[in-house]
C-alpha cells in the first residue's frame, strides 16, 4: 500500500470517529431525558448504556487502528510535510472537531452523573418509605390480632 492510501485510511478513521461521537452525544441526550423522566424504565436505561458501551468499544478500535497506521506513515508525513499539506490540514481539522465533541461529551457525562445520583437518592428514599410503611402495616396487623384475641377460659358447670 502506498503512503497516500495510509493517509486516506487515517482521514477515514477520523471521520468515522467523528460520526460515532455524534451518536454518543445523541445517546447522552437520551440518557439525560430518561433520568429526568420520573417513570424511567430501567430496561430502557440499560439499552442506552449498552449502546453507548458498544460505541465506546468502536472508538477504542478506531483509536488503536489509527495509532498503528499513523506509526507507519509518521516519518513520511514529517519528511514530506509540504506534499501532504492538504491531508494534514484535513486531519487537523477533524482532530479539532473530535476534541470539541469529546469535551462536550465529558460535560454531558458529568451532568448525567449528577442526575443519576439524584435519581438513585430518590429511589433509595422511596425504598425507605415503602419499608417504613410495611413496618407500620405489620405492627398494626399484630396489634389488631391481639385486640381480638381472648384467653382460653374454663367454664365450670357444677354448682
Amino acid at each position: 500500500m502506498g503512503e497516500n492510501t495510509y493517509i486516506a485510511i487515517l482521514i477515514q478513521s477520523l471521520q468515522k470517529k467523528n460520526k460515532i461521537l455524534d451518536v454518543i452525544i445523541q445517546k447522552n441526550k437520551e440518557q439525560r431525558e430518561g433520568l429526568e423522566d420520573p417513570n424511567l424504565d430501567p430496561d430502557d436505561f440499560d439499552q442506552i448504556m449498552d449502546a453507548k458501551s458498544k460505541l465506546i468499544d468502536q472508538l477504542n478500535e478506531l483509536d488503536s487502528g489509527f495509532e498503528e497506521v499513523f506509526a507507519r506513515v509518521k516519518e513520511e508525513l514529517e519528511l514530506h510535510r509540504s506534499e501532504y499539506k492538504d491531508e494534514i490540514f484535513k486531519m487537523q481539522e477533524l482532530i479539532r472537531m473530535i476534541t470539541d465533541k469529546s469535551l462536550r461529551i465529558q460535560q454531558q457525562e458529568l451532568q448525567n452523573k449528577k442526575l443519576m445520583e439524584q435519581k438513585f437518592a430518590s429511589v433509595r428514599k422511596q425504598v425507605r418509605e415503602v419499608r417504613q410503611s410495611q413496618k407500620v402495616v405489620n405492627q398494626y396487623y399484630k396489634s389488631m390480632m391481639k385486640a381480638n384475641y381472648q384467653e382460653p377460659q374454663f367454664l365450670d358447670n357444677k354448682k
